[in-house]
């Protein structure tokens, strides 16, 4: 069974470590593993078009995989990556089976009121949550917006949620491990 490996590891200064690192937790759990950064990208004539051929070589990645472990943690701001957004919902709509984990176990609400709305979140006549801007906030005790919680547990996968220290959120395992042994129970036993 193949595994599509996303999360916003790739931009780690040491990224092709640390997906090599988890294509072997992979392999071990009796997947094979598949990641964007084991691949060499073909020369292109730009910027624009080697962006267009990474993007055309992770689709063909995912659309050869059974599987997606996507590494949901928030990524420059305070939601997940929003490639590995499109990932997951690229490989639910294929139908595969989808796994998600996040190293920041605080609430989408929290890290919206506290990280964006700066603590400004008021509750409207009919009790909905807003910003000052006048915008509701999600409040469904959800780890990320609805639609990444729900694209997972509705195809039977299951969403991680840990706590690290800030030093390792994109590059603690814990979680991922924990969605490999869950998987591999659920597929490969």
């Amino acid at each position: 069974m193949k595994v599509y490996l996303a999360g916003p590891e790739v931009f780690l200064s040491n990224a092709r470590e640390v997906l090599a690192h988890k294509a072997e937790l992979a392999r071990v759990a009796g997947f094979t593993p598949l990641a964007p950064g084991d691949l060499e990208i073909p020369p292109t004539n730009s910027k624009y078009e080697r962006g267009l051929a990474i993007s055309a070589i992770d689709e063909r990645l995912m659309q050869a995989s059974d599987l997606i472990i996507a590494n949901l943690t928030p990524f420059r701001g305070i939601s997940a990556d929003v490639g590995t957004a499109f990932e997951l919902g690229f490989m639910c709509a294929l139908g595969r089976h989808v796994y998600g984990y996040t190293n920041v176990a605080e609430s989408y609400l929290e890290r919206t009121s506290r990280n964006y709305y700066k603590g400004k979140v008021i509750s409207d006549a009919e009790g909905r949550l807003t910003g000052a801007d006048g915008l509701s906030v999600e409040d469904f005790d959800m780890a990320d917006n609805l639609m990444l919680d729900g694209g997972i547990v509705s195809r039977g996968g299951v969403f991680i949620r840990n706590t690290v220290s800030d030093a390792d959120i994109l590059t603690d395992l814990t979680a991922f491990k924990k969605c490999l042994a869950l998987a591999a129970e659920k597929y490969l036993r």
